[in-house]
């Protein structure tokens, strides 16, 4: 597992970060979202709501990995969007993604 995925369950265990499509929507809506994640393998459709979302409320958002990886990394089944809560770990990640 690489070490943008390894601070993703980090992420995870201490809490700080949701994920699925409602999930990441409302931290984003509620500016709790400091980054949000959306896999590379995502739908168009999907990719363009999360774009437009973190466009309209100043969210940095990235693409990455697969589903089947993001969601491995967060303890569960596939999943298209994750949203970091906490600022830190949101920047060790960009970091990593560097």
């Amino acid at each position: 597992m690489d070490k943008v995925l390894a601070l993703l369950g980090l992420s995870k265990k201490s809490g700080n970060i949701v994920s699925g499509e409602f999930a990441v929507k409302e931290a984003v809506r509620s500016q709790k979202a400091r980054l949000v994640i959306v896999a590379e393998d995502a739908s168009e459709n999907t990719k363009k709501l999360f774009t437009d979302k973190c466009l309209t409320y100043s969210v940095p958002c990235v693409f990455y990995s697969d589903k089947e990886s993001l969601g491995r990394a967060l303890g569960t089944k596939e999943r298209s969007s994750a949203a970091v809560l906490d600022e830190g770990l949101a920047g060790a990640i960009v970091k990593k993604m560097e």
